[in-house]
């Protein structure tokens, strides 16, 4: 117990202590911030990821265009439901089961 005591009056503990606290908890770069950070960091990261692959496609879709004219018929009739005037097109949305 006397070793305790002695411990909490040594004043290069105490200081110790009240750095590691204000490391800690006080600062402005506290532990709370840091994992803020790095959690908004991972999400940019998978946003970027995810942009990234939508870029490589849309570029690979114009290549595709620009080069061959059946294509760029298909392209159109798939993404923009578009038609020539002797047609009908049905669009056909299958709906998800919820529990």
């Amino acid at each position: 117990m006397k070793r305790l005591i002695d411990l909490f009056r040594n004043k290069y503990f105490l200081a110790t202590v009240a750095f590691a606290l204000w490391m800690l908890f006080f600062d402005k770069n506290d532990m709370i911030s840091q994992y803020e950070y790095r959690s908004q960091a991972n999400k940019l990261q998978e946003e970027k990821e995810y942009f990234e692959k939508e870029t490589f496609q849309i570029k690979k879709d114009l290549n595709e265009l620009n080069t061959n004219l059946n294509t760029a018929e298909k392209f159109a009739r798939e993404k923009y439901f578009m038609k020539k005037d002797n047609e009908d097109v049905f669009v056909i949305i299958k709906e998800e089961k919820k529990d």
